[in-house]
């Protein structure tokens, strides 16, 4: 009689835990939407309301704090002082002369002493990078342009910001159902997927930046076109070789020319 008495007493526990990790697990998933689709900001160069996850002042200081650390993962700063002055003024004439003017981001182009990777990228309020090997290859100002205004675009279009809030989204989502099904092989399924749509938005990032560097290319007076070269080259530093396009952040560049001259169409139009 005792223990018959007690083993069904065990199994109702057992159930009430399992009504309990779910109720956490919608708790929390309840939240981490709510943080999601509660952090929302208007972007008045791409006309899209966004979901951010930081102020542009500590997208700001995140850069800044973040610089030296970046410089110094390719080698610091460049030596060649007049090349490095050449990054900035056309940077900042891409900045005074386009929509990118009416924005309050903390400007400043650096090339970087790296003589093999060839590679340009920015960080969340605007400072922007171009190793050596990259600008090396290039041919004149205006592709110099395109790197730099592409770049201006992440910045701009708060891609790090927006990649930051659904990366907690994806971690509480994550959570919640590790919790929900109390199997950390559902946790790292969840996550599996979370990565994979963050790889999409990634693509997605970089095609929205070529349209917003044709765009300023554009109004500063540049040759949009040269964006078109700078695919190019970037094919040719690969060798032929680099990862299937759904698996890959970067769209492959002849799929990325078709949606530059679509742009340099629009904008030219």
């Amino acid at each position: 009689m005792y223990r018959n008495y007690y083993r069904p007493q065990g199994q109702r526990l057992g159930g009430g835990g399992a009504k309990i990790r779910i109720m956490i697990a919608l708790a929390l998933a309840a939240w981490a939407l709510f943080s999601y689709y509660g952090s929302s900001d208007y972007n008045e160069i791409t006309g899209e309301t966004q979901r951010v996850a930081i102020s542009p002042d500590q997208e700001i200081a995140l850069g800044l704090q973040s610089a030296p650390e970046m410089a110094q993962q390719h080698g610091g700063l460049s030596p060649d002082m007049q090349a490095r002055a050449r990054v900035e003024a056309i940077g900042q004439r891409l900045v005074a002369e386009s929509a990118a003017k009416e924005t309050d981001w903390n400007w400043q182009f650096h090339l970087l002493r790296d003589p093999q990777t060839v590679n340009a990228f920015a960080l969340p309020g605007g400072q922007v990078f171009i190793t050596a090997a990259l600008y090396n290859r290039l041919e004149n100002d205006d592709q110099l342009a395109g790197v730099l205004g592409h770049e201006m675009g992440h910045v701009i279009a708060r891609h790090g910001a927006q990649h930051l809030a659904k990366q907690q989204l994806t971690q509480g989502l994550t959570g919640a159902a590790t919790v929900a099904a109390g199997d950390q092989n559902v946790g790292r399924m969840a996550q599996m997927v979370g990565q994979m749509v963050n790889m999409k938005y990634g693509r997605n990032d970089e095609l929205q930046s070529d349209q917003l560097g044709v765009r300023f290319m554009k109004e500063a007076g540049y040759d949009p076109h040269a964006l078109i070269r700078v695919m190019e080259i970037l094919e040719e530093s690969t060798g032929g070789a680099r990862q299937p396009e759904f698996f890959s952040t970067h769209p492959n560049p002849e799929n990325r020319i078709e949606k530059i001259k679509e742009a340099i169409a629009k904008y030219e139009g």
